[in-house]
């Protein structure tokens, strides 16, 4: 993957705001009950939002490294170090 393509990638994740989840019920599945089918659905909905907020840090981790590593790039150009 190239920067451009990288970053624009990081970019669109960092503008994204988290909605909350829709849950449209399908009718109930055989043999759970619906107080087993509520538990479970809101297991996976915890999951992905807590899974939602650790994405969201990364995405803020990898663009201040992304930050410091231009910064030094910058300061080796300006001492004469070509980099490819």
């Amino acid at each position: 993957m190239d920067d451009k393509k990288l970053e624009e990638s990081l970019n669109s994740l960092m503008n994204q705001k988290e909605q909350p989840l829709k849950v449209e019920m399908s009718g109930a599945h055989a043999g759970v009950s619906s107080d087993e089918q509520n538990e479970e659905i809101g297991f996976h909905k915890g999951t992905i939002s807590t899974l939602l907020a650790e994405r969201n840090e990364l995405v803020k981790m990898i663009g201040n490294v992304e930050a410091i590593l231009q910064s030094h790039l910058k300061r080796l150009e300006q001492l004469g170090v070509k980099l490819k």
